[in-house]
């Protein structure tokens, strides 16, 4: 990669104030330098988490001969008495709200 000297970077930023102009010229490097922060932080997470770890392992607490220990069964409930729905009340009818048992 060729080396950039004081007279291609005194270029680069005359051109860079025709295009962008003075005003935004901080604003716009700004959000370059945060891109490039951001794109070597990233570079570098994605290297940590595709490290492989070649430490060795410790010892094992039991050793390789013993069988492995069974898996409990999950429990299953027990039945208790059998759910008895709750009553649904009926209407309202309107012929029972004469009174039938008055003398006459």
């Amino acid at each position: 990669m060729p080396n950039i000297g004081p007279g291609e970077l005194i270029l680069i930023l005359i051109i860079a104030i025709v295009f962008i102009g003075p005003g935004r010229l901080p604003d716009v490097g700004a959000a370059l330098g945060k891109s490039i922060r951001e794109f070597r932080k990233a570079s570098t997470d994605l290297t940590e988490a595709t490290r492989v770890d070649t430490s060795p392992l410790p010892p094992a607490a039991t050793p390789p001969s013993a069988a492995p220990a069974p898996t409990p069964e999950p429990s299953v409930p027990t039945p208790t008495s059998p759910t008895v729905p709750a009553p649904i009340a009926a209407p309202r009818d309107p012929a029972d709200d004469e009174q039938t048992n008055l003398p006459a």
